[in-house]
């Protein structure tokens, strides 16, 4: 996703084992779909890489060096680029719970409403 103009995810890199049966799916996805997305995004820098015994993954770096790693093992080709683009479309922040549902700055004087209160 672009924040500012910019896009924030910098680098998808691509882990895949050239004989594991869990790769079938992304080494489909490398022929076929891969060269589409690195056209569409002249932006990106997109990297493949072999690592024999392990399962596949997308890993993507953003520009606020935050990774996010993918696994898509056993996958389908389609399945590995609806994942690729869900990287390529989010910001790379890490996920923060909040402790409450409603977030204000002013808290009430009078406390927070509850159902136990009569009038």
């Amino acid at each position: 996703m672009a924040l500012r103009g910019v896009w924030q995810l910098q680098k998808l890199v691509v882990n895949f084992c050239d004989w594991g049966g869990s790769s079938r799916g992304i080494r489909a996805f490398m022929e076929s779909h891969l060269p589409a997305l690195k056209e569409k995004n002249p932006q990106l820098e997109v990297v493949t890489q072999l690592v024999r015994g392990q399962h596949p993954n997308l890993k993507g770096i953003y520009k606020n060096h935050n990774e996010r790693v993918v696994c898509v093992r056993n996958l389908a080709p389609e399945d590995i680029m609806l994942q690729a683009s869900r990287l390529r479309c989010s910001l790379g922040r890490k996920v923060v719970k909040l402790r409450t549902r409603h977030v204000t700055k002013r808290p009430s004087v009078q406390g927070t409403w509850t159902t136990e209160l009569k009038m």
